[in-house]
């Protein structure tokens, strides 16, 4: 079992290191939605919060 995670995380970097190469434009729109979807869980987390104190 941790034989095949390393071979998926290995498999992973490969990937991620392929698509940066061929197409960096591309995984730079890619690092920015990420990015964009993270804030705007921070954001909605932080107006649940404030919701529950008022």
């Amino acid at each position: 079992m941790a034989q095949a995670k390393k071979v998926a995380l290995y498999m992973l970097i490969v990937f991620v290191l392929y698509t940066i190469i061929n197409s960096p434009a591309r995984a730079a729109d890619l690092v920015q939605v990420g990015f964009e979807g993270i804030s705007d869980a921070a954001k909605s987390v932080g107006e649940f919060m404030t919701e529950l104190i008022n």
